[in-house]
């Protein structure tokens, strides 16, 4: 009997003490487990937050940046329509002095706003930015094709309105270059302005002029038509062709118009006849 008891509880033990060393093992894994695991979460968490404290500041100084940018934009377009305007009061009596008011005022919008410009985007990713500043450099390539036509009867190209920048920029890093889609556009503006001019030409009796504008804006037509078709952003472009188209029927009816039925126009087209506007008949005293 005794002999029995004694099996039994030798039993007993062996079968206590596993469960004891395994309760034991769990216990110590799981504080060992929890130990590193904390330290782990609280070093990624104080990285998480660095990084996202690095990229709140990037954010706010790019809007920072944009807005500054958004307002150089829209200074280099308005002081570029002051010297479109400039030059829209040319007339035959007064061409030198007012294209001479118009370059200075143009080189005034170089110097102080498009150097600012310049200034803000050095040393960035130009595209990123493009649609900020991109009204302001097509008004800038209008006025600045526009002076040089009316100078020379000639098309001032991309390369020459970029090599004016470069003194604009810091050496050590990369130039604000415009580029060829913001050319295109300012170009494209720009056949609207000598539609206006060849209209007020023909007016003032200088019809040459306003042929040799005629000739100039179709040339201008019609290799856009060309490259249009390949470009991957022409949307913008596409709807400006529409408006090219018509300003280029506007030129050539008034010019059609002025050889047609010139001689009903005398007087406006700067005779010195005295005679009637409607009918070139001498006008009666009453």
């Amino acid at each position: 009997m005794l002999q029995r008891y004694a099996l039994l509880q030798r039993i007993s033990v062996m079968a206590l003490k596993p469960h004891r060393l395994h309760n034991l093992a769990d216990t110590t894994s799981l504080g060992v487990a929890k130990r590193p695991r904390t330290m782990a979460t609280e070093s990624s968490s104080s990285s998480m937050k660095d990084a996202f404290s690095q990229y709140a500041d990037y954010l706010n100084n790019q809007n920072d940046k944009r807005e500054r940018i958004v307002k150089a934009s829209r200074d280099i377009t308005m002081n570029s329509k002051k010297v479109i305007f400039q030059v829209h009061r040319m007339s035959k009596h007064n061409r030198e002095e007012v294209l001479q008011k118009a370059e200075k005022d143009l080189a005034a919008v170089t110097d102080q706003f498009v150097a600012r410009l310049v200034k803000e985007l050095q040393g960035t990713d130009f595209w990123k930015l493009r649609r900020a500043y991109s009204p302001g450099i097509q008004e800038y390539v209008e006025a600045a094709t526009f002076c040089k036509f009316c100078r020379t009867g000639t098309l001032l190209n991309l390369d020459e309105m970029n090599a004016t920048l470069l003194p604009l920029s810091d050496p050590s890093l990369e130039p604000l270059q415009i580029n060829v889609l913001d050319y295109l556009l300012g170009l494209a503006d720009l056949t609207g302005e000598l539609m206006r001019l060849a209209i007020g030409r023909i007016s003032d009796g200088e019809v040459e002029f306003a042929e040799n504008i005629c000739k100039f804006v179709r040339e201008i037509y019609r290799e856009l038509t060309l490259v249009v078709p390949f470009m991957d952003d022409s949307n913008d472009m596409k709807t400006k062709m529409d408006t090219m188209l018509q300003s280029v029927m506007k030129i050539e009816n008034a010019c059609f118009s002025v050889h047609v039925r010139g001689s009903e126009y005398m007087p406006l087209l700067g005779s010195e006849d005295p005679t009637s506007f409607l009918l070139a008949v001498p006008s009666v005293d009453i």
